[in-house]
């Protein structure tokens, strides 16, 4: 059998000006499914569509029958808060033209006015947005300001798009890259920190803005103007071509599915053509955001491109909607595992019943609770940052207490290009001769014989031995050049 007909097309740099058409009505049946084998397509000659769909005469009637059935095969559901919120504010706009994710990001809200027409703005929001020049871009879909509280300045999913004048407030320990992104970029485009895998930036575009973006430095603003151009990713193609070891390969940016099915499936046809790249990961917030770009042509496109996998970012169970919950079925449904990556942020979600409701509602959406970040210094973030005694005592809370499926592993992206460094409760307690003290998550305290061993011992944790603050380097160097 011939394995190389998903590998060879799309060759050359697609048309960027997709007809959005081409990427909605695409009948089921006309992709056929993987098969068997790893990011292997059918052959060409058994490409074509399944006999029930094959041309034939039909009557007016008939045709206007099928349209109608993939219309609705094809359209996302609106929740009755999102259609209230259609109604009121884009009286205008059809059903259909609300689901049209062009259309979303043709409609965003981008200033004060189109804001203020929704939501009472504080005195607080009104003067950030007011003197928001030279902060990261503000930008919100329709769709996620249909799930804003347009009274409550408290409200979670509000204070995580909506600038406010903290983001000003430029606090110790800050940087504009604190995990030392550029200092691991090999080629424009490339991160390569860990030994078997590398992140590729591939788009500067977000639909919506999150105001504690890690990147928050680049997303936006355009400022490799070249940046999103195929001459560029194929550089960075070259470099992870030429580096055996990689193994593993996240595209993100931005995000990566605001880009049309056509760029996308350019980046995947190539990665896939590496040999050692096992497996290709997408990091996304679109489900969230923009949950009408999950069309059965994109999830039918990206099926055939497996083993893929796919991290989201929720933040807040109000985020877990009928609308998204039919976003992530049609990724499931193409077998593409789910992940989540939830940003820990004060006020917003660092209690332990908001996580727990979140972590439940995602294991429902067939979403695997992934990682909880404890939030990245960038400028401007200290409003939003916990102790991180409050991560700690979140997972606590849910070890023992619900099912492990629904607990994510804590983690600091360690400032300075670190890596993840995950952060557990205190469960080992000790030795007591050949036995080790473990407590539960009740508090009960239990022994483990292990003869011979030394962990827990006073002798393993002197060896652990701290290392000196950077600050402290910082200060020195500021002495000596007094």
């Amino acid at each position: 059998m011939e394995d190389t007909v998903c590998l060879d097309r799309e060759s050359e740099p697609p048309n960027e000006e997709t007809d959005p058409a081409d990427e909605e009505t695409e009948p089921p049946g006309s992709r056929m499914p993987l098969t068997g084998s790893r990011y292997i397509c059918l052959p060409q000659q058994m490409s074509a569509p399944p006999s029930c769909y094959s041309p034939g005469p039909k009557s007016h009637g008939q045709r206007q029958e099928k349209v109608r059935s993939l219309q609705h095969k094809t359209q996302l559901v609106i929740s009755s808060r999102t259609g209230s919120f259609r109604t009121e504010y884009f009286p205008a706009i059809s059903e259909s033209e609300w689901n049209d994710w062009h259309w979303q990001l043709r409609q965003r809200i981008q200033d004060i006015a189109a804001l203020s027409r929704i939501v009472r703005l504080s005195e607080d929001e009104r003067d950030a947005l007011e003197n928001h020049a030279g902060a990261f871009p503000f930008s919100i879909t329709p769709y996620y300001a249909s799930l804003i509280d347009g009274e409550s300045i408290r409200q979670s999913i509000r204070r995580t798009v909506v600038p406010v004048r903290a983001e000003y407030v430029h606090c110790f320990g800050e940087s504009e890259d604190p995990l030392a992104e550029e200092h691991d970029s090999v080629v424009p485009g490339i991160i390569h920190r860990y030994p078997d895998r590398v992140l590729f930036l591939v788009t500067d575009f977000c639909s919506t803005y999150c105001r504690y973006c890690t990147r928050s430095r680049m997303v936006g603003r355009n400022a490799d103007p070249g940046g999103n151009s195929y001459a560029r990713w194929e550089r960075a193609i070259e470099y992870i071509a030429e580096t055996p070891s990689i193994r593993d390969v996240l595209l993100s940016g931005g995000d990566p599915l605001t880009m049309s099915n056509e760029r996308l499936e350019w980046l995947l046809v190539r990665l896939r053509r590496i040999r050692h790249v096992e497996f290709i990961r997408i990091g996304t917030k679109v489900p969230v955001v923009l949950p009408q770009r999950i069309t059965p042509a994109l999830a039918r496109m990206l099926k055939c491109y497996h083993p893929l996998w796919i991290s989201l970012h929720f933040t807040h169970p109000d985020e877990l909607t009928p609308e998204t919950r039919q976003a992530c079925s049609r990724l499931a449904d193409a077998g593409i595992p789910l992940g989540s990556q939830t940003v820990l942020l004060a006020g917003v979600n660092d209690d332990l019943d908001t996580l727990k409701r979140l972590y439940h509602g995602l294991l429902g959406l067939r979403v695997k609770p992934y990682y909880l970040y404890q939030c990245d210094p960038i400028p401007g973030s200290s409003h939003f940052r916990t102790p991180v005694r409050k991560g700690l005592e979140i997972i606590e809370g849910l070890r023992g207490h619900t099912t492990g499926y629904a607990i994510p592993s804590y983690v600091i992206d360690a400032p300075g290009g670190g890596g993840k460094i995950p952060l557990l409760p205190e469960y080992l307690l000790g030795r007591d001769g050949d036995d080790l003290l473990l407590r539960n998550y009740r508090g009960k305290v239990y022994r483990y014989p292990d003869p011979g061993g030394d962990v827990g011992s006073t002798t393993e944790l002197r060896a652990l031995q701290p290392l000196p603050h950077p600050s402290a380097d910082r200060c020195a160097s500021e002495d000596a050049s007094r």
